[in-house]
């Protein structure tokens, strides 16, 4: 398993909405769900995301905004409707019945076939365990990508017709837009460059990315240097001097990091014993898992699971 595939295993859409609005300004949609992530995206009209920190971005048809949470954030037709009369939507889909999909949502009419109207696609997602939260730290507070239009088209007859549809309609916008986001964070990557985060740029790499799908996909396997250079087919020197200069540390400090990552996981979402847990992720006993862990993040498994 790749590194990106690993930290979205645990990021799942809930809740979705598609909203062919009119709005007569000025309006201004409110995201409440203090989601982890919050995904925008702008089939017709368009408008300004404004922040909690007051941070500004416009969205115009095409573009797929993704906001990171858990503050609450607005979709304006202007910034100045927060300042003066409006009217507000909101958009919430972790509710305890939610079923986004609805015929009017918070005053929003939906299907509606305008000129002035405001087409979008939203999804809010839950995370699960403490494995996405790298990814999160990796993203800036809001990042904007252009669709292709074509993709747009496809995407708003998929979601029209998932929304008509009840049998299984939630669940299938619900896996669209699982599959928008990954989409999306793809694109922002490959577009980011060096400023990517290293896990993802990493894979680009014939001598790294080898080793990157052994630590990731087996973190419980013995692995060391010489193990780790014969993934990649080339000699330990070249693999560990390639390595570090690419991902900023040795290969050794980075599969300690990464089973330390999977270990806070296992100990907040799963009921395994440290043993089990020290196995899990490559150590033979727990005292010495115990020892790493604590020296990694200042508190020893047990403590750390109580706090969690």
């Amino acid at each position: 398993m790749d590194p990106v595939s690993s930290l979205l295993n645990g990021i799942r859409a809930d809740g979705s909405a598609v909203s062919h609005a009119v709005l007569k300004a000025p309006w201004t949609i409110r995201f409440a769900d203090r989601a982890p992530l919050t995904m925008v995206t702008v089939l017709r009209g368009g408008g300004v995301l404004v922040l909690s920190d007051g941070t500004q971005r416009r969205v115009e048809p095409g573009d797929t905004a993704i906001v990171r949470g858990p503050e609450p954030f607005h979709l304006t037709d202007h910034p100045d409707s927060l300042t003066r009369p409006h009217i507000e939507y909101e958009i919430a889909c972790f509710t305890a019945d939610p079923e986004c999909v609805a015929e009017e949502l918070s005053g929003i009419h939906w299907g509606a076939d305008s000129a002035e109207a405001t087409a979008l696609i939203v999804g809010a997602y839950r995370t699960s365990g403490r494995r996405p939260d790298r990814l999160l730290r990796a993203l800036p507070p809001v990042l904007v990508i252009r669709e292709d239009v074509d993709t747009c088209d496809w995407l708003e007859k998929a979601a029209v017709d998932s929304a008509t549809n009840a049998a299984g309609s939630q669940a299938l916008m619900d896996r669209l837009l699982d599959w928008a986001l990954v989409c999306t964070l793809r694109t922002w990557f490959a577009q980011a460059g060096s400023a990517a985060p290293t896990w993802y740029r990493g894979m680009a790499d014939p001598v790294v990315a080898p080793a990157l799908e052994a630590i990731h996909g087996t973190p419980s396997r013995s692995w060391t240097v010489a193990t780790l250079a014969a993934q990649a087919g080339v000699s330990r020197a070249l693999f560990a001097k390639r390595f570090a200069e690419l991902m900023g540390r040795p290969p050794l400090s980075y599969l300690t990091e990464h089973r330390m990552d999977e270990a806070e996981d296992l100990l907040t979402a799963s009921d395994l014993t440290v043993a089990q847990v020290a196995k899990a992720v490559g150590y033979a006993d727990s005292f010495g898992f115990s020892a790493a862990f604590k020296r990694y993040r200042g508190m020893s498994p047990s403590a750390f699971r109580a706090a969690a």
